[in-house]
């Protein structure tokens, strides 16, 4: 009897989990889709060359934050070889398949100054896929301050996006500094686009 109760107990807790997995992959598939359709640069039938990783939870990593007081800041290369100001706002530790990996967290001195972005916090990279099966110049992901909370924060690399330089050279994208490159393959998020341009 007592077999029986663990047995129904297992597999509840597993009907459970994979809900939650299923709630998941479906809030990523609406990300996706509404990242598609409501792109600013790439419209209408090229829209179809759009491509990401399969959706993998564990690249929906628990991040501790570490602020970093930066009154000076420094320039980061664009790739039309400009350069943009940036403040240096805190550092982010996380665990991927039990190693531990670190990202930088920038403010742009010019978005902090507009109401709409004074909160708005960037996160470039690289990884072990950029010019392979990502963007070359890395990708992108964002959050506002308000998402940090006791020094925690969830950060989805399902989420990360291409720069519009990935499908115009009309463009001046942020390159990741090399502080914010991952030496491990990040499968997740956008991949390349597959038009040329």
């Amino acid at each position: 009897m007592k077999k029986d109760f663990l047995l129904i107990i297992f597999i509840l807790l597993c009907s459970f989990a994979s809900a939650q997995q299923t709630d998941y992959i479906k809030s990523i598939k609406a990300y996706q889709k509404n990242y598609v359709e409501t792109h600013e640069v790439v419209k209408g039938k090229d829209r179809k060359y759009f491509r990401f990783f399969p959706i993998d939870e564990k690249y929906d990593v628990q991040c501790s934050f570490e602020k970093i007081n930066d009154s000076i800041g420094f320039t980061m290369t664009t790739s039309a070889k400009t350069k943009k100001h940036y403040f240096k706002y805190g550092k982010l530790s996380f665990l991927i398949d039990g190693n531990i990996f670190h990202l930088f967290v920038y403010q742009s001195k010019d978005l902090m100054q507009t109401e709409k972005y004074k909160d708005y916090l960037f996160v470039p990279f690289t990884d072990a896929t950029s010019g392979d099966e990502s963007y070359g110049s890395g990708r992108y992901l964002e959050f506002y301050k308000d998402e940090i909370h006791n020094n925690q924060l969830q950060l989805d690399f399902n989420k990360a996006y291409n720069p519009y330089c990935a499908y115009s050279p009309n463009y001046k994208c942020p390159i990741p500094p090399r502080e914010n490159f991952l030496p491990v393959a990040i499968k997740a998020g956008e991949m390349n686009f597959a038009k040329g341009h």
